[in-house]
């Protein structure tokens, strides 16, 4: 016969041999090799580790990434342009305008720059070279610089070294290659100060409006 302290504790250690068992299946199912419970990888994100693309034309108006004020300042106002810019182009060329439906040369270049929010006197475009001073030589071929043609009969904006923006005669606002041409007619360049450059006007109704006695002399704008 069996003794009752032998039947009481068997049945417990049964059960205790059971719970220990079904325990270890468990963690055997839910757990990697290091332990790491495998729900919880499931449920992990993947981090993406590529750099994102930036596009080429908003590199090329960014200007410095530094916080300084001075290139903050630079930076803010490429990108100001740049949309400026983009706006109008396919604007078609009409001599002494200056937009917003239509621009000559040195109207388009006025009205480019007072929507970036930098303001100047609208003139022709030799009135701009006598009023800018000349960048230094790394500077001619950054965006935004004033690049001046033909006995300074005509007036672009600087894209970068390979092109510019202009009002053409013949296709109105457009992006033109340096080629041949335009290099074999570059009289120089010159560079607005943004030091003093106020702040965007939203409404560009209420921009400064140009002098009504500035006509344009730009007349020799296309190949």
């Amino acid at each position: 016969m069996i003794p009752l302290t032998v039947r009481t504790l068997f049945p417990r250690l049964l059960i205790a041999f059971f719970a220990v068992a079904l325990g270890a299946g468990v963690a055997a199912q839910t757990n990697d090799p290091d332990g790491r419970p495998r729900s919880a990888l499931s449920n992990k994100t993947p981090i993406a580790t590529e750099s994102l693309a930036v596009p080429a034309t908003s590199v090329a108006a960014s200007g410095s990434l530094e916080t300084s004020n001075g290139s903050s300042l630079l930076g803010r106002f490429n990108n100001d342009l740049l949309t400026a810019i983009e706006s109008h182009l396919g604007a078609p060329y009409h001599y002494n305008r200056t937009g917003p439906e239509s621009f000559d040369c040195s109207g388009f270049v006025w009205r480019a720059f007072q929507d970036a929010g930098v303001s100047f006197q609208r003139g022709p475009a030799r009135s701009y070279w006598a009023m800018f001073a000349a960048p230094s030589k790394d500077e001619q071929f950054k965006f935004g610089t004033l690049v001046f043609f033909s006995g300074l009969k005509h007036i672009g904006i600087v894209a970068d070294e390979k092109g510019f923006y202009h009002s053409a005669r013949h296709g109105g606002v457009v992006y033109a290659l340096f080629n041949d041409y335009w290099l074999a007619r570059i009289d120089g360049f010159r560079r607005v100060p943004l030091g003093s450059m106020p702040a965007p006007i939203a409404n560009h109704k209420s921009r400064t409006k140009p002098a009504a006695s500035a006509e344009s002399d730009d007349d020799d704008n296309a190949p």
